[in-house]
């Protein structure tokens, strides 16, 4: 019968390593049989002989940690297994105990032994002379009183402190006295060190020496002067800043510092990664002029005029459109990406402002046709109104030689006295300003209501949702005096001030 290191020999010489069985043998001076037997097993499997029960056995435990802590004595051992209920004879534990010495490991014993020491002064079961004689030159007596004192009366944090120290004093590695106390080895040389500098007095003093690195200005300020240069300056092919690279830039500088101090500098300062914001902005160089000549007219506008803000929605296919619901955990929706459009519509509208009201009508196209026909169903509408003012982009229908011409034929004296129909007055954007036009908020907000997530059968269905979402609007504002545009506006009914900061606009880009 071979053990079972030996099994392992056989099996990485004769097959890991495909060595004969008869130089094998030899090597680990086995009989061949015995090589050729075990190799062809595929786990080891030991003689098994059962023992028979001893009245030790069920004290085998309480023994071997008796040994371990030092006690050899056989009447010892005897008297205190007995009073657990032993009933065997002293020769018994005599054999026990000299079989589990030999068994014992050394090492573990030794390294149980600052175990063992650190317990004893915890629970008080070493006598203050004893303890005296085995510290260092370190340990006063009036110090030993004081570290005694915090072990037995203290807190857990003065109770570690002055363990610490004594087990220290006593010889004992600080990674043991670590471990025992479950404190970092840092920590517990900290401990040590503040005591032999210091004294008592430090030792168990919990205010923190001085400021943490985090905290210190130095570092602050050349993270600081860091975070607002771009990563390449710094050698770094990157758009953005991470943690690591400011610590290796950090370092580059002398300054020594860890990614959870630096994370700490920024947190505290309230820097944050964050998403650039799209900012919406105009490149029309007389965008100022025309913002003043809107604000003016709104700010001068009288009972009897009108100021509508017009755009055309659209084309819009009728056919299966996504956007946002309730849904159920288990539900999944899907809009097709390819689909044959039922057909499609265009959206003329004009909102008027004071009274927010919505005029529209249907189109095929965008043309300056559409313009003049928008025009005329303005006037029959409000007919007895001193003068419109129309807000829109630069389109070219909005500013085609024809519509201006049909404008100069509405406005001319002729015309107005035989039709009794308002002055026409244009009040353009500034270009590449739509964010200006409010009727913008209306279209996504019918567009919110009516084409998200619907599915019509036919252009009609959709004119005909469409038209009841506007009428019911109209009736709201009906009943519920407002004016359009509640960013431009303002939610008081004052008088109008046209905003310059309307949908986030930043000055400095203009």
């Amino acid at each position: 019968m071979i053990d079972f290191h030996t099994y392992c020999r056989v099996q990485e010489l004769r097959c890991a390593k495909g060595i004969s069985i008869a130089k094998t043998a030899s090597l680990l001076s086995l009989d061949p049989r015995t090589v050729s037997k075990w190799a062809k097993k595929e786990r080891y499997e030991p003689r098994y002989t059962p023992r028979r029960a001893r009245l030790t056995d069920p004290f085998i435990e309480r023994i071997q940690t008796e040994i371990i802590l030092g006690n050899n004595n056989s009447a010892a051992i005897l008297r205190q297994i007995t009073a657990q209920g032993y009933t065997g004879s002293y020769t018994l534990v005599q054999e026990c105990v000299a079989s589990l010495r030999k068994a014992t490991n050394k090492c573990q014993i030794k390294q149980l032994l600052p175990i063992k020491w650190m317990l004893g002064v915890l629970q008080n079961g070493l006598p203050k002379e004893i303890l005296f004689e085995e510290l260092d030159e370190t340990i006063t007596p009036v110090d030993l009183d004081g570290l005694l004192t915090r072990v037995r009366e203290g807190d857990l944090r003065e109770r570690n402190r002055a363990l610490a120290v004594l087990a220290s004093a006593k010889g004992i590695k600080i990674s043991d006295i670590a471990e025992f106390l479950m404190l970092d080895q840092r920590t517990v040389t900290a401990y040590v060190s503040k005591f032999r500098k210091s004294g008592l007095r430090s030792l168990f003093s919990f205010e923190r020496d001085g400021l943490k690195k985090h905290e210190l200005p130095e570092y602050k300020d050349a993270l600081f002067s860091i975070l607002h240069s771009p990563p390449r300056d710094h050698g770094i092919n990157r758009t953005s800043w991470r943690m690591i690279d400011l610590k290796l830039v950090m370092h580059n500088r002398g300054l020594h510092i860890g990614e959870d101090c630096i994370r700490k500098i920024v947190k505290n300062a309230g820097f944050a990664y964050r998403k650039a914001k799209k900012v919406l902005t105009s490149t029309d160089p007389a965008y100022k002029e025309r913002l003043e000549t809107i604000t003016d007219i709104l700010s001068e506008l009288s009972q009897s005029e009108r100021f509508f803000s017009i755009d055309e929605y659209g084309p819009v296919a009728i056919k299966i459109h996504g956007g946002k619901s309730l849904t159920a955990p288990d539900e999944k929706r899907v809009v097709p990406q390819y689909q044959k459009n039922k057909g499609s519509l265009i959206l003329i509208g004009a909102l008027e402002l004071s009274s927010n009201q919505m005029i529209h009508f249907y189109a095929e196209h965008k043309r300056t046709k559409e313009m003049i026909q928008l025009l005329h169903l303005l006037l029959s509408k409000y007919q007895n109104q001193k003068k419109f003012y129309f807000s829109w982009d630069a389109a070219s229908w909005h500013t085609s030689k024809r519509f201006l011409s049909e404008v100069d034929r509405i406005n001319s004296k002729d015309y107005r006295t035989e039709k009794k129909t308002p002055e026409i007055a244009i009040a353009p954007l500034p270009s590449c300003a739509q964010f200006l036009n409010v009727i913008e908020s209306v279209f996504s907000g019918m567009a919110r209501a009516i084409i998200h997530n619907s599915d019509y059968e036919s252009v009609d269905e959709c004119k005909k949702a469409m038209n009841l979402y506007f009428a019911e609007r109209n009736q709201h504002f009906n009943d519920h005096p407002k004016r359009a545009g509640n960013k431009i506006w303002g939610k008081e009914r004052t008088p109008p001030v046209f905003s310059e900061t309307n949908n986030c606009k930043d000055p400095i880009y203009r």
